[in-house]
């Protein structure tokens, strides 16, 4: 088996950045979700959703912050990156580019542009909370530049937060030591091939705890190009396309023998070129699966038809996680 496609979300829930190869940490590809975009919400506004917010303890005189995620805010989907990372010695600055289009998407029609810093300078910039999952972190709020051309986008308030150097503890059965220590021998090793390298595995102090930027539960999503050939053999010919980025993955296995074996993984080896040391990834948990699936990068929206919507075909065999048996696994 072999890495046949790499990929990194430099901002939350926002479409990726396809590499060709990649620096790998103990929290993730390097850069990958070290932004993040949270809606400014009054009190009432929180009073329509689930957010996830102590209502009894909110301030009507004062905004919250509501974490923005692509399954509750489609539009998400819209928004392109591009990271431009210059050699060593190019006296470049490091920084994402992100490309807007109204929907539909078009060839023919014109696109807002914005540069973000991937190594911002955190000097005055305001500390916020962030939590996730339950896991808590300080953020740092990019400022107004970032936030109103965001806010413009979006049509409502929005802020761009940065982790800095700040990370979330992994919590639950998804650390990579539990799942290490419960599983010492079970499942099986896969060893890969890389058609694409990667370089590094973290400092010694990103050793001493599993921790995440900000991304959801765990370091990195993996699948396998067989499972995502069987999704889109589901549909019939001019029906909905299947892109493998519907499915955010960071790292895409190629070679494998069989659609579904990943559900059996436990640890795979990458194997690198030259003098990059070997990169093992122990996989913690398959990945509960939601109506993210089923976005329409065009429209920025969810599909209205059949015809898109791979939720639904995969809830037909895919509810195989006995701890979430009503929502389907893939990766």
């Amino acid at each position: 088996m072999y890495i046949s496609e790499l990929y990194v979300y430099p901002i939350k829930s926002l479409q990726p950045t396809k590499l060709k190869e990649a620096t790998v940490t103990r929290h993730g590809v390097l850069y990958d979700r070290c932004f993040m975009l949270l809606k400014v919400e009054t009190a009432t506004e929180n009073d329509d959703h689930d957010s996830g917010i102590d209502k009894e303890r909110i301030d009507p005189a004062k905004p919250t912050l509501r974490n923005m995620h692509v399954p509750h805010f489609p539009q998400m989907s819209l928004f392109f990156t591009d990271l431009v990372l210059p050699k060593d010695d190019e006296q470049q600055q490091k920084k994402v580019i992100v490309t807007y289009q109204e929907p539909p998407v078009s060839e023919n029609k014109p696109r807002k542009t914005l540069e973000i810093p991937l190594e911002p300078d955190l000097d005055g910039l305001e500390k916020i909370p962030v939590t996730m999952h339950q896991s808590p972190m300080v953020g740092y709020v990019m400022g107004k530049k970032y936030n109103d051309w965001f806010s413009e986008c979006f049509r409502f308030p929005v802020l761009l937060a940065y982790t800095g150097l700040n990370r979330r503890r992994v919590l639950g059965s998804m650390n990579p030591n539990i799942a290490r220590k419960a599983d010492q021998r079970g499942g099986w090793l896969s060893t890969l091939t890389s058609h694409v390298p990667l370089l590094g595995a973290g400092t010694t102090q990103e050793r001493d705890e599993e921790i995440l930027t900000f991304a959801d539960c765990a370091s990195y999503m993996v699948v396998n190009e067989k499972s995502v050939k069987d999704v889109a053999s589901r549909f019939q010919a001019g029906q909905g396309r299947v892109e493998v980025t519907r499915f955010r993955p960071n790292v895409v296995i190629g070679g494998a023998e069989d659609a579904w074996e990943e559900d059996f993984w436990s640890e795979l080896s990458v194997v690198t070129d030259g003098d990059s040391q070997d990169v093992q990834l122990i996989l913690t948990s398959n990945c509960i699966r939601c109506r993210s699936l089923d976005v329409d990068f065009e429209t920025g929206d969810f599909h209205k038809t059949d015809d898109g919507i791979i939720y639904k075909k995969l809830s037909k065999d895919r509810r195989v996680d006995k701890g979430a048996i009503y929502k389907p696994v893939f990766g």
